[in-house]
């Protein structure tokens, strides 16, 4: 018991200057943005349409991970106020995990850099002979991306090295699933990714927007390669094939019919994005569009069956705590209720997709990044409530051995 404890870890003050400098740099950029947008009237300009086809996918991306990266360290802190010892159910070293001002700092310094460059794009020049955009300056998105790569890949012991290898080692066994054992953070991490489908597309589109030379035009002709098509059907689904494989390695390895069960949510899901993409790509065809209404549909019921029943362990009519469960970390049980409801609401965001919802102050590009931002959110949320439930089930298991010992 002493061990499911949270130790309590002293914080320096110069990690709290450098979290809030950072997010008073983030402010001040946005600030700065909106009042360039405004003060040139970009959003008005013939060129508007071509920046959302080209950059916004690119700089969407850094969004994507921020935001996910915030939704962590919030967790993070509401695992400590709760006292979930998230430190001890994902297995890190002890004093190594990182608490929620140093996740914040992460993120907010990559929403500097993202925003720093967004500003350079701004101030770009295009030459008046060739038409060609200034290569460094297009080439800000790609050195960003290729920057953070190389930090989290970097072997030198600073910036959180144990972290890192942790999370790449977590990665690695999520990529080569089923060749490794399942564990809880792989499977953990598992789940994020299949919320950071649309970041993965967007990858994709680094691949294709500066392999093929799209850059120096800004144009972007991606879309109509069919080579690029398919592959925007596979990188969709590759974090729900890791998972389905996941399950089915325990499903024989422990033997657990949950785990078939488990893993049919993620076939269904996979079945589901396929169509939805099919009918991305074959708009105005209804037979694509019934068949990914009902499909996703499906998937969504499934989801959020699961997400209740099993991965917070809810929706008990015999509990102490009716439509709950026994034990509660939150004291105030509407939580619970809002949460679920919440999750219900961001889960059907894909609707938007099938019943093609235009609004004439919202680009394509625009809408596709907030149904993304919204099932961020939505994976932030069942974070906190998968590990209370796996806490509490550590403490139950723990409460049970105790008392076989003092029998």
């Amino acid at each position: 018991m002493n061990i499911l404890r949270p130790k309590a870890k002293r914080e320096r003050h110069r990690l709290t200057f450098s979290t809030g400098f950072s997010a008073g740099c983030i402010f001040s950029l946005i600030v700065a943005l909106a009042a360039i947008i405004r003060t040139r009237n970009l959003l008005q300009e013939e060129g508007q349409a071509q920046y959302m086809d080209t950059m916004f996918p690119l700089y969407s991306l850094f969004g994507f991970i921020v935001l996910h990266i915030i939704m962590f360290a919030g967790n993070i802190y509401y695992w400590r106020r709760y006292k979930v010892n998230y430190s001890f159910i994902f297995g890190f070293k002890e004093g190594t995990e990182l608490g929620y001002r140093q996740v914040l700092l992460v993120a907010f310094s990559t929403g500097v850099l993202a925003l720093l460059c967004v500003l350079a794009n701004l101030d770009m020049e295009v030459d008046p002979v060739t038409k060609d955009y200034q290569a460094f300056t297009e080439l800000l998105p790609l050195i960003l991306l290729l920057g953070i790569f190389a930090v989290l890949v970097m072997p030198f012991n600073f910036f959180y090295r144990s972290n890192r290898i942790f999370f790449l080692t977590c990665l690695l066994h999520c990529m080569a699933a089923p060749l490794y054992k399942v564990t809880l953070p792989d499977f953990f991490l598992g789940d994020q990714l299949t919320s950071q489908v649309q970041a993965l597309r967007s990858i994709e589109f680094y691949i294709c927007y500066y392999g093929w030379g799209d850059f120096r035009h800004r144009n972007n002709t991606c879309n109509k390669s069919g080579a690029y098509k398919g592959f925007f059907f596979i990188v969709a689904v590759i974090p729900y094939v890791s998972r389905l494989l996941q399950c089915l390695r325990r499903l024989f390895e422990e033997e657990n019919p949950e785990q078939g069960w488990n893993g049919l949510k993620y076939f269904l899901t996979i079945v589901a994005i396929c169509l939805r993409t099919a009918y991305s790509i074959q708009q105005g065809q209804i037979a694509w569009r019934v068949l990914a209404a009902i499909s996703s549909a499906a998937a969504a019921i499934f989801c959020t069956y699961w997400d209740f029943i099993h991965d917070w362990g809810l929706l008990k009519r015999t509990s102490k705590n009716r439509w709950l469960r026994d034990k509660l970390l939150i004291p105030q049980k509407k939580v619970y209720f809002i949460a679920m409801i919440l999750n219900v609401l961001l889960r059907f965001a894909w609707i938007q997709t099938v019943m093609d919802f235009n609004f004439s102050f919202m680009h394509k590009q625009t809408m596709v990044a907030v149904v993304a931002s919204l099932e961020i959110i939505r994976r932030g949320i069942w974070n906190f409530f998968r590990l209370e439930k796996e806490h509490l089930k550590n403490v139950k298991q723990e409460s049970s051995h105790g008392g076989d010992k003092g029998t």
